[in-house]
């Protein structure tokens, strides 16, 4: 009797500790019967993971991590790809939630459709200032710049100014201009004051644009709080979890910081800072400052103008224009003073250059400062126009280009005009970059470009319009791959901000921002990849979009 109590007893033990070696883990949510890409290192796909207080804590098969854990909430992927949440790695955020209470000029087919619009705008709004952007002449039948004539007959009272779609180039009134003070002989460095027969045309070229728009009131920190929401909104609804803002001041930087505190604000922004005299002064001597969704340490330069404006910086005078050439838009010495301050206080520093002579120089300013191979991923924003000789000094002095895909596929019907067809051939590049030091970071330069990251990647593996024209895809030999193209907008964006360990891939121990879309664009037919739809969109777990 005595030995079958303790064999029953030793049964029961054993079961109890059966039972508690298969206990599931409590976790927050578990995603799973999915297509996971993870973007690791090898490009695992799985099935499920866990997240747990914002992070993922398991991937694997749907028995690994549905038998291991237990959530509070579990979704079904129903055979959904998804993957890790995209970054963008160039953009104008705050710039575009003002944007949406522009005059939208995108897509206009002639000046007369670019009044019209104004017209109608102003009919509903009754502006004070009137202000647009998106025109571009090169996809007018007439490609000339317009003139000021006929918005000073329709709004002779009322200041406007519309920038051209790149920004770099912009339309004012006569209004605007005798507000700003503007006359026939206003002159400033690094940019241009268009006069024609001893007349103002209303064309502004770079540095001359803020010649008028310093005469537009500042906005409001309501206003500014609103644009950030409604950027914020857009930008959930295309699967954007992260985006780098390539120049912000001082006072939004902070209004970010609280609305990430209070909540209002869950997009995990890189602020790239402007390099105006209050940020200089302000950060150099305090140093970056990073919380889990605001990451301030870099600023952002111009060392030139846009392509499409012919303000790029070009070492040969441009094939449609031989009298022009391009210009900085600083002094040489400026950009040389200001590498080595920001290397000395640990900051990034993220420069804007378009054209070959631009590129050449500040990788040369760079490369005086960095002293070869090291790990302060200082950044080429854009990196557009790169003579042959130059593309070795990206991997000689371990500078990241930060580029965008869909600049080419708008530039490319008429790009080579501006570049004939040698110089061309160095333009838009990205194969030959990313050989540089195998990885290179994608954006979108939005709202220059549409806010969609999905765009970037068909542009990025098709070299087309979204109509699949050309046929053969203009320079296709400097394409991305599908894994390339994706890893530029997750993995490899994260690494040009530090932030590789922290997000960019689905593994254990990082955030969980991820996206799920509705169709799978590393399998889809490449001529559809642009027209996939974000089913949900999660910040640290937390749903932040769902398309209804």
């Amino acid at each position: 009797m005595r030995n079958y109590k303790f064999i029953v007893f030793t049964c029961v033990i054993a079961m109890l500790c059966s039972c508690a070696g298969t206990k599931r883990q409590p976790v927050d949510l578990i995603i799973y019967n999915g297509v996971v890409y993870t973007v690791d290192s090898v490009n695992t796909i799985v099935q499920s993971f866990a997240v747990k207080d914002g992070k993922i804590i398991a991937v694997g098969t749907n028995d690994q991590v549905v038998g291991k854990y237990e959530a509070k909430e579990k979704v079904d992927a129903l055979g959904k790809a998804i993957y890790p949440g995209f970054y963008d790695a160039h953009c104008h955020f705050n710039g575009y939630g003002f944007s949406l209470k522009m005059v939208d000029l995108v897509g206009t087919k002639s000046f007369v459709e670019v009044v019209q619009r104004i017209v109608d705008f102003q009919k509903k709004n009754n502006a004070l200032w009137i202000t647009g952007r998106g025109w571009d002449q090169n996809d007018w039948d007439v490609k000339e710049f317009p003139t000021k004539d006929t918005l000073d007959k329709l709004f002779p009272n009322t200041p406007l100014i519309v920038r051209r779609v790149d920004g770099h180039g912009a339309l004012a009134n006569q209004a605007a201009l005798d507000k700003a003070g503007v006359t026939v002989n206003s002159k400033i460095s690094g940019g241009i004051v268009d006069v024609k027969n001893g007349k103002l045309t209303g064309i502004l070229i770079d540095n001359a644009i803020g010649l008028v728009e310093k005469a537009i009131p500042e906005p409001t920190a309501r206003q500014n709080f609103e644009a950030l929401l409604a950027a914020q909104n857009n930008c959930f609804a295309v699967g954007l979890t992260t985006v780098d803002d390539a120049g912000l001041s001082k006072n939004v930087v902070m209004l970010i910081d609280s609305m990430h505190k209070s909540g209002d604000l869950k997009m995990r922004i890189y602020a790239m800072l402007t390099s105006s005299d209050e940020n200089l002064d302000h950060y150099l001597q305090h140093g970056p400052y990073k919380s889990e969704r605001l990451n301030v340490s870099s600023f952002k330069f111009y060392a030139d103008g846009a392509l499409g404006s012919r303000g790029a910086c070009l070492l040969q005078p441009y094939s449609d224009k031989p009298d022009q050439i391009g210009f900085f838009l600083k002094d040489i010495p400026y950009y040389k003073e200001q590498a080595q301050k920001l290397y000395d206080k640990g900051f990034q520093m993220n420069t804007h250059c378009i054209g070959d002579s631009a590129n050449r120089f500040i990788l040369n300013v760079y490369g005086a400062v960095l002293k070869g191979k090291n790990d302060r991923r200082w950044r080429i924003e854009h990196a557009q126009v790169i003579n042959k000789e130059d593309f070795h000094l990206f991997k000689e002095y371990s500078i990241v280009p930060s580029v965008q895909a869909t600049h080419c596929t708008s530039d490319m019907d008429w790009a080579d005009e501006r570049l004939g067809p040698e110089r061309i051939k160095g333009a838009y590049a990205y194969k030959e970059l990313l050989k540089q030091n195998g990885y290179i970071a994608g954006g979108s330069d939005f709202p220059v470009e549409d806010i969609n990251p999905l765009f970037g990647f068909y542009s990025a593996i098709t070299r087309m319009h979204q109509d699949g024209t050309p046929k053969d895809g203009f320079q296709v030999e400097n394409g991305l791959s599908r894994e390339e193209a994706l890893r530029s907008m997750t993995i490899w964006a994260a690494r040009s901000n530090f932030e590789e360990h922290e997000r960019g891939s689905l593994e254990p121990g990082k955030m969980a921002d991820f996206v799920v879309l509705e169709q799978d664009i590393m399998k889809i037919d490449s001529l559809k990849a642009y027209d996939v739809k974000v089913m949900c969109t999660y910040v640290n777990g937390e749903l932040v979009y769902r398309n209804k």
